[in-house]
């Protein structure tokens, strides 16, 4: 249990400071709100004047789906908290000093780190993917499916591994845009997991497996790939050569490194149960920048929460810290009928209890599995950035 401070007793708020308005900033502002009220004062800092939802912009090059934009500064403001334009670049937790790239300095008495991760392309001889430029990178290659121009198409997931669903559905979609078109276009699918849609254990992976061999998708696990030339993939162990007429690449991703605070060799901060960083006093940190092995946004919201309630509990709420202990779940874009995946739970250790479902044409996928932000999204309409996209 940690002692409540004694700010939070003493009449004066409690100042919190977000790095970062992804899905686990805009998660923890809107949980600290309700879980600590007017005890805290939330600062969210952010570089962006959007919040983008961008998990169905794998959808956008086969005009399925889009990423969403909604006005940051609305959401923020919804959540009780006050925006701060700017990048953190340097943390100094004995001063609890948050220093940015414009040169300005917010001090804090918590500080959440929910910068998510950088990415950088994988592979020299690929197309790397961007969810910020999905259609951009893609168009040309839905194009060259359409017209029979594109034979052999091989996905490669690296390692260390990203969030696999975008190899998946490229595939499943893919093969779907082939097959409406009567043109002719072998699929593999490259990936460093033991099976198909691993972190979703073994009843749901089964049933991918299938899923991807109904639609003649050849699956190579346990694959880790190097791209030494353009239309070659080199699969160890083992040496396979697989040959394609386009090669597209998921990309690497790698933590914040934010000075002053410490990191993995990737970069990412490692955080405890609560979501506390590990060995800095009044640090805490949720989503994709973190050492948790999922980067997902339902998983970077469930972290949000818990390092939030531990937050509330130190700026005085009355609330209990409960340990991190995260499910798993999405929809899965096939090109046809759209499948909902559940794990529960999903990390550490193997998947317990996992749903593989059906979900009707009609229903559209969930926007966002957030507790306290999906709330404010169901109704609110996307920003005319978002919606001219």
């Amino acid at each position: 249990m940690i002692d409540t401070d004694e700010r939070a007793t003493g009449g004066q708020r409690f100042s919190v400071v977000i790095a970062g308005g992804g899905v686990a900033g805009l998660e923890a502002a809107f949980a600290l709100r309700e879980l600590a009220g007017d005890r805290v004062a939330v600062t969210v800092l952010s570089a962006g004047e959007d919040f983008i939802y961008r998990p169905l912009s794998i959808g956008e090059p086969f005009n399925r789906s889009h990423a969403e934009h909604y006005d940051l500064a609305g959401l923020v403001s919804e959540a009780g908290a006050e925006l701060v334009h700017g990048t953190v670049t340097h943390v100094d937790p004995e001063a609890r000093i948050v220093r940015t790239a414009e040169g300005g300095e917010l001090h804090y008495d918590a500080l959440l780190v929910a910068t998510g991760a950088r990415i950088e392309p994988a592979y020299e001889h690929a197309t790397n993917l961007d969810d910020a430029r999905m259609d951009e990178l893609l168009h040309g290659l839905v194009q060259d499916v359409e017209e029979g121009y594109t034979h052999q198409l091989a996905i490669v997931v690296p390692a260390p591994m990203p969030w696999p669903f975008p190899g998946y559905e490229l595939a499943l979609m893919a093969s779907e845009r082939a097959y409406d078109m009567q043109t002719e276009l072998a699929i593999t699918l490259l990936t460093p997991e033991r099976m198909a849609m691993e972190v979703f254990g073994h009843q749901v992976s089964r049933q991918v497996a299938t899923l991807l061999a109904e639609r003649h998708i050849e699956l190579v696990t346990s694959a880790y790939c190097e791209i030494p030339q353009s239309q070659q993939v080199v699969v160890h162990p083992g040496g396979r050569v697989v040959h394609a007429t386009r090669v597209v690449a998921l990309p690497r991703l790698l933590g914040p490194g934010l000075s002053g605070l410490p990191a993995d060799g990737g970069g990412f901060l490692p955080v405890d149960e609560y979501g506390r960083v590990r060995g800095v006093d009044r640090v805490w940190a949720a989503g994709d920048a973190t050492d948790v092995p999922i980067k997902q946004g339902g998983v970077a919201a469930q972290l949000a929460d818990v390092a939030a309630r531990s937050i509330a509990e130190r700026a005085g709420a009355a609330v209990q810290p409960t340990p991190f202990a995260p499910y798993v779940e999405g929809v899965l874009m096939t090109g046809g009928t759209p499948r909902y995946l559940r794990a529960d739970p999903a990390w550490p250790g193997p998947a317990g209890e996992s749903i593989f479902t059906h979900v009707p044409r009609a229903m559209a996928p969930p926007k966002i599995a957030a507790a306290y932000l999906a709330p404010h999204l169901k109704n609110r309409p996307p920003s005319a950035a978002g919606a001219s996209r």
